[in-house]
């Protein structure tokens, strides 16, 4: 099937290389063994995914279950709902951080 270790839908991913360096993402569909397709529902849609190459990206121990539900359902998912997710994620680890006085 793939390792388990590998990116898995509506994980957040922070992009490693090229233009959206330093952003966070979330996968939204699985390319292949080396690739997958991102959305962050601001800058990219989700109907204009960018297809990344997964040693590029550093994978967070986060999983949408939002993003994953609507994705099972539907096969899609609204950029609010992206937006969100990513959102939520970051002030999570912001409060983190402010927590261990970085």
């Amino acid at each position: 099937m793939g390792d388990i270790a590998g990116p898995q839908l509506g994980q957040i991913v922070k992009v490693l290389r090229g233009r959206d360096q330093g952003k966070y993402a979330i996968v939204i569909s699985i390319v292949d063994a080396r690739f997958v397709s991102l959305a962050d529902g601001d800058k990219r849609k989700f109907d204009q995914p960018k297809k990344k190459n997964i040693l590029h990206l550093e994978l967070q121990p986060v999983i949408s279950s939002e993003v994953v539900n609507s994705l099972l359902e539907s096969g899609r998912v609204t950029n609010g709902k992206l937006r969100y997710a990513i959102n939520k994620f970051t002030q999570e680890l912001e409060s983190e951080a402010q927590e261990k006085g970085e």
